[in-house]
Parts: structure tokens; C-alpha cells; sequence
């Protein structure tokens, strides 16, 4: 699904941020959610089993209330909390990606993905521990986030080096090497990930996780 030509259409641009057969399912969201101060920003186009979707990195709609939420279907709700993990508060973002980690749906793959490359190291101390299946071989959820990473190389790539570059800006001084940054542990899992679907190594754009604090390995 390609992103609309009229970036202010919001709906259609948040629609395309889901696989087509969730169309319906990604209206009766959108018809709860209350209406956007600005519109989304800067989407990214990644593939998710075949189909190519465009996700804001940022929405600017304020979250629902309880009893809209409630009235929406166990799906709607997961689609529902994707969205809000572009919002621009941080902690709106967690709260709701804290609630789709566990989903064994494609299309949520790559909204924990993205966030797994942002300077908010309590959102990726959240992944860790909502993806524990990551250090598992041959569990579901290895399986699913390493077919994700080998279908967009390019993507994951811009994921390393966005999170080295938030380790080297803010984080340094309190891991001085960077495999000891939680980032650094997350990305070595999607990496395991990524490795066991292909059967070979894969490229690598971060300092090895044995490197000392100016990159060189230890």
C-alpha cells in the first residue's frame, strides 16, 4: 500500500500504515480516535509478508477514552495500539507498544522494530522484556522478527545505526562500551533472529558488542 499523494489526508495516511485486509478493521480505529493536532510525520515503507506498508513515525491525535477502546475488537485494539506507538510523548508510546510485543501478528513487527532505534532507553528496556522469545531457537517469535529483518535489510541497517548514534550521544557515559548498552543486547537478539532464518551470517552496521567506548574491539 503506498502512501496517499495528499499527506494531509490523514486517515488514508494512518490507513496505510496496516496490510489491506485490515481495512475495515483500521476505520473503526480511526472513528474513535479523537482528531490530530498536526498531521503524521515522516513515514517509512517497510515490507511486511509481501506487502508493503507506511508508517508515520509520528501521530499527533490524542489517545481515546476508555470506553471507546473498550468497544473495539481484540484486533482493533492491537491496531489501535500501534498507532499510538508513533505518538509524540514517549510515554504514551510505551504504554501502548508494551501491549503489542506479545502480538503474533506480521503487521506489528515492525512498529516494536522502530521504536527499538529511539533514544528512549525505558522503550527499549520494554522490548527486551516483552520479546523473550527472541533468545529462544526455533520459537515463534524469533521466527517472525527474523523473516521481518531479512525481508528489509535496508530498514534494520538505519535501525543500527540509529541506535549506535543515540548510544554515542546519550548513553556513553554511562556504558562505556557499547555492547553493554541495552540497545547493543537488543539488536545481538534480532540479529540471532535474522541469522537462524537465513542459515548465514548477517551485515553488521554497529561497533562489535565487545568493542570498547571508542569502537575499537576490545
Amino acid at each position: 500500500m503506498q502512501l496517499p499523494r495528499d499527506p494531509s489526508n490523514a486517515a488514508h495516511v494512518l490507513m496505510a500504515a496496516f496490510p489491506t485486509r485490515l481495512a475495515r478493521d483500521v476505520q473503526s480505529v480511526l472513528a474513535v480516535m479523537p482528531e490530530a493536532s498536526s498531521a503524521p510525520m515522516t513515514p517509512f515503507e517497510v515490507e511486511v509478508r509481501g506487502e508493503t506498508v507506511v508508517i508515520p513515525s509520528r501521530i499527533y491525535n490524542e489517545e481515546p477514552a476508555t470506553g471507546f477502546e473498550r468497544a473495539l475488537s481484540g484486533t482493533q485494539q492491537m491496531i489501535l495500539h500501534g498507532l499510538y506507538s508513533r505518538h509524540h510523548d514517549g510515554r504514551v508510546r510505551q504504554r501502548h507498544l508494551e501491549q503489542i510485543t506479545a502480538s503474533g501478528e506480521p503487521w506489528a513487527v515492525p512498529f516494536v522494530v522502530q521504536l527499538a532505534g529511539e533514544y528512549v532507553l525505558e522503550i527499549i528496556e520494554s522490548i527486551e522484556r516483552g520479546l523473550p522469545g527472541l533468545a529462544e531457537p526455533g520459537s515463534t517469535q524469533r521466527k517472525l522478527y527474523g523473516e521481518f529483518i531479512a525481508r528489509n535489510p535496508a530498514f534494520f541497517a538505519r535501525i543500527e545505526r540509529r541506535v549506535v548514534s543515540y548510544w554515542s550521544c546519550y548513553y556513553r557515559w554511562k556504558y562505556g562500551a557499547f555492547g553493554m548498552y541495552p540497545g547493543c543486547v537488543l539488536l545481538e537478539a534480532f540479529r540471532a533472529a535474522v541469522v537462524e532464518q537465513v542459515g548465514a551470517q548477517w551485515p553488521r552496521h554497529t561497533p562489535p558488542p565487545l568493542a570498547d567506548a571508542s569502537g575499537r574491539p576490545a
